[in-house]
């Protein structure tokens, strides 16, 4: 497998888990890669796949719902649109890859992650995009999205360590009352991470089963 295509498969992955469990898994940015990919080049070509669409996600989102005819993106399956996100952020603002190689790129994405169906899907929405960004003119700039993405991975780190801390204070608490005869410790708040199914997957993109 080439290296840019592994970096796509990788960078699919990862979408989607932020897709399901939020802003929180940005912190696991860096286990993911490293525990994926043993290639620094592939990895860092995952990354800024990942920083930007998550920094160009409001742009990008916009520019598929615009040519998206009767399919909200919310609606579509977690996979297709994560495809569809991260061929748009290529197609919007990565004037060195050529058109044609992000959008197959994407269909075969769609074709190994999602259904053999989703090929078609992901392709026709993405001819759109691609002719609408066209017909608007010269590709963006690639987005710097490191800095963007890097500090809310940070801030989520930092909101782990007050939560992990603040939860040993208090067992500290607990633990003393009782030693001293008060009552026993009460109920300690226990970190819930965010469920696997997020309930909006919805119905399946046009073709899918």
């Amino acid at each position: 497998m080439k290296k840019r295509t592994k970096a796509r498969e990788l960078a699919l992955q990862f979408l989607y888990q932020v897709d399901l469990l939020g802003p929180s898994a940005l912190a696991g940015l860096e286990e993911f890669l490293s525990g994926e990919e043993p290639d620094r080049e592939t990895t860092q070509y995952a990354r800024g796949l990942i920083e930007g669409t998550l920094e160009a996600k409001e742009r990008v989102d916009a520019a598929i719902q615009q040519v998206a005819q009767n399919w909200e993106i919310p609606r579509m399956a977690v996979i297709d649109r994560n495809v569809l996100r991260l061929a748009t952020y290529e197609l919007l603002c990565c004037p060195d890859i050529p058109p044609k190689v992000a959008i197959n790129e994407a269909i075969e994405l769609g074709k190994r992650y999602s259904t053999q169906n989703s090929g078609g899907f992901i392709n026709g929405i993405l001819d759109k995009v691609k002719d609408s960004a066209a017909a608007g003119g010269k590709a963006d700039a690639p987005a710097k999205g490191h800095k963007a993405v890097a500090g809310a991975a940070d801030k989520a780190r930092a909101d782990k360590a007050r939560a992990d801390s603040g939860r040993r204070g208090k067992e500290r608490d607990n633990q003393g009352a009782a030693g001293a005869g008060k009552n026993g410790p009460g109920a300690s708040s226990k970190p819930v991470l965010p469920g696997a199914d997020d309930g909006s997957e919805g119905a399946p993109s046009p073709g899918q089963p």
